[in-house]
């Protein structure tokens, strides 16, 4: 995989059971960039070993006056510089190449497993951990795999060199040999506490990004209530922490840096040590001496790669167990057991109206919509509305109607029914034709309107249309004047549409939403932003352009309810009535009180008012 092949066609399926286990599936899966650094690794790093040798045959050859051998030496060193700049070039190359697929490998997994999960991430994972994944720990896990092919080239160096040594001059070599494991493992019991440190500064980072995530969404709310200071100060706080965690960690790595300058340093004084006094004896020469003692300068080098190997693991380690925590996360949790639920829908049938699954299995299912845990049923090709008891349960309603069931509900909530067919079961891409979920505070992007209402589609509603419906005039007005243009679908829209107010944003979400046509659509509070009139004629023009299409809007908006088909009313995480607006108003208190915000003690008036009545009414009779 070169990085002009980016992206894969398909990254795979991880091993997300720990975050050792993923690092070696990256490893494993970049198999041949990994030998491909090695090759070059060994060409340079072997070319920078073989220098001391020929150093000493030069020096040799100057105590000898041989000029033909001073010149092959000369002649070898060239070739040895050519092989070392060939080498590292390669070796650069081709482990950045690692780095990055290995990079975007990962991000494309996130990108996936976020797709797939849809909002239910973020029941599991904070915002703030989800950014430090998939931009510092992409990194870091990249840096890792990008490092293991040269600390592969720079080990088999090591024992190459010391091998090599030994044959060479046994009476040095063998205090080469013996040093350099020591040199290697020195810092071993180090690094514990190490990684230790670096996990905390991780944590305490992880925690500084997701409070400026939290303080960055909700800027304006903090603005509006003054409590800009006091998050400031806690960012503050937190991101002091960062720092203090930061200088611990970086002091233990320069205490390893030390080591591994010091370590070398005391070998080097051994050996040149032992070595005057074998040359004094006459058992070595001056170039043998010169060769050993210039081997040992050299392998400085390569063994600077096994802390860099420690410190790249250390680092990587954490990042990989955050990056695999998310992967492993399932969109849905494959459950037959169902909760029991009594009563029925006001004398309906509980179960849905079943239709055929489709003969193409590329095109999504049709039929009723029909939610098992609570026994919503919407029925196909009509506008139903659904008020909640808890305001809470309608997200975690709108979620499952989509086929994203919140994680603490997924052990034991059945699957959501289109027609006989249960979301779980089909495709994703499929899934999310049939049905499509409008949040409760709906995400615009940044780009032109034509570009936003460019959005996978069925060709029935045109963009006019969906505006219209929406009750976008006054959006159109407002960034035609902005563009200073004639054209409001060229017009820009900022990043989140924040030169919008609320109300237009959300009636741009949901003109986009209208765009789409999906088989079944799901409104989570649609119209909360905008005026009442306005919220009226949005109410007409929903109905009127879903005609025939299946729509469930969750809503307490008295407007919206009056013009629904069918209104079903849900206390305590099930169906508890079902009819007309006006019929449910007369009809059911909790629904009265939670559509009208009537108090407690409004409704004992109320009673109180309609018991007078009644006894006036036997009075005069």
């Amino acid at each position: 995989m070169q990085i002009r092949d980016l992206p894969y066609p398909d990254p795979g399926v991880p091993d997300a059971r720990s975050g050792p286990r993923f690092l070696l599936w990256l490893g494993r899966n970049q198999l041949g960039g990994q030998l491909r650094s090695l090759a070059w690794g060994l060409l340079h790093f072997g070319s920078i070993a073989g220098l001391p040798y020929m150093v000493g045959v030069a020096v040799e050859a100057v105590l000898d006056r041989s000029g033909g051998r001073l010149a092959l030496a000369g002649a070898l060193i060239v070739l040895l510089g050519i092989a070392i700049a060939l080498g590292d070039t390669m070796l650069h190359r081709t482990a950045v190449t690692n780095w990055i697929t290995a990079a975007a490998r990962v991000q494309q997994l996130l990108a996936r497993k976020t797709a797939a999960l849809g909002s239910a991430l973020t029941r599991r994972v904070a915002a703030g951990e989800v950014v430090a994944v998939s931009t510092g720990d992409v990194e870091k896990i990249g840096w890792f795999v990008e490092a293991l092919s040269r600390f592969a080239a720079a080990a088999l160096t090591v024992v190459l060199v010391c091998v090599g040594l030994l044959v060479y001059q046994p009476a040095l070599g063998v205090i080469v040999a013996l040093g350099i494991p020591v040199l290697a493992l020195a810092v071993l019991p180090l690094l514990p506490r190490a990684t230790r440190r670096a996990d905390h500064q991780r944590e305490k980072a992880g925690r500084a990004t997701e409070l400026a995530s939290d303080t960055v969404a909700g800027l304006r709310v903090l603005r509006g209530i003054g409590g800009e200071e006091l998050f400031l100060d806690r960012y503050r706080t937190a991101s002091q922490e960062v720092r203090t965690a930061a200088v611990r960690s970086a002091r233990m790595w320069a205490v390893i840096s030390a080591i591994q300058v010091l370590m070398p340093g005391l070998l080097l004084i051994a050996v040149v040590w032992q070595g005057v006094h074998l040359a004094r004896e006459g058992r070595v020469t001056v170039g043998e001496l010169v060769t050993v003692y210039s081997a040992i300068m050299i392998l400085n080098y390569p063994l600077r790669h096994f802390e860099e190997i420690a410190m790249a693991y250390s680092f990587s380690r954490p990042s990989a167990k955050r990056a695999a925590r998310v992967l492993s996360l399932q969109r849905t949790a494959e459950s037959t057991v169902s909760r029991s639920r009594d009563g029925s829908e006001r004398g309906e049938a509980m179960a849905p109206v079943m239709a055929q699954p489709p003969a193409d299995d590329s095109l999504p299912p049709t039929g009723d919509l029909y939610d098992p845990a609570t026994g919503l049923l919407a029925p196909a090709g009509r506008l139903t509305a659904v008020v909640c008891g808890d305001p809470d349960e309608a997200g975690r309603l709108a979620e499952r109607l989509g086929g994203h069931p919140a994680f603490d509900d997924a052990v034991d909530m059945p699957s959501v029914r289109l027609g006989d067919i249960p979301l779980d079961d089909l495709p994703l891409a499929i899934a999310r034709t049939a049905v499509l979920v409008q949040d409760k505070d709906p995400v615009l992007l940044s780009g032109t309107l034509r570009e936003l209402l460019d959005v996978p589609a069925s060709g029935a509603v045109n963009p006019e249309e969906a505006l219209d419906a929406a009750q976008c005039s006054d959006v159109l007005d407002a960034l035609t004047q902005a563009s200073a243009g004639d054209d409001p679908m060229t017009a820009h829209l900022t990043e989140r549409g924040r030169s919008l107010s609320g109300g237009q944003r959300q009636r741009l979400a949901l003109a986009r939403s209208l765009v789409t046509d999906p088989e079944a659509l799901v409104l989570d509070e649609p119209t909360s932003a905008v005026d009442s009139h306005t919220e009226a004629r949005i109410a007409d023009g929903i109905r009127h352009l879903r005609e025939g299409r299946t729509t469930v809007v969750l809503t307490s908006s008295p407007l919206l309810l009056d013009r629904a088909e069918r209104v079903v009313f849900l206390a305590d995480g099930e169906v508890a009535a079902v009819g007309a607006h006006r019929e449910l108003v007369h009809t059911e208190p909790r629904y009265r009180a939670v559509v009208t915000r009537e108090t407690d003690a409004e409704r004992v008036v109320d009673r109180d008012t309609d018991f007078l009545t009644e006894l006036d009414i036997e009075e005069t009779a």
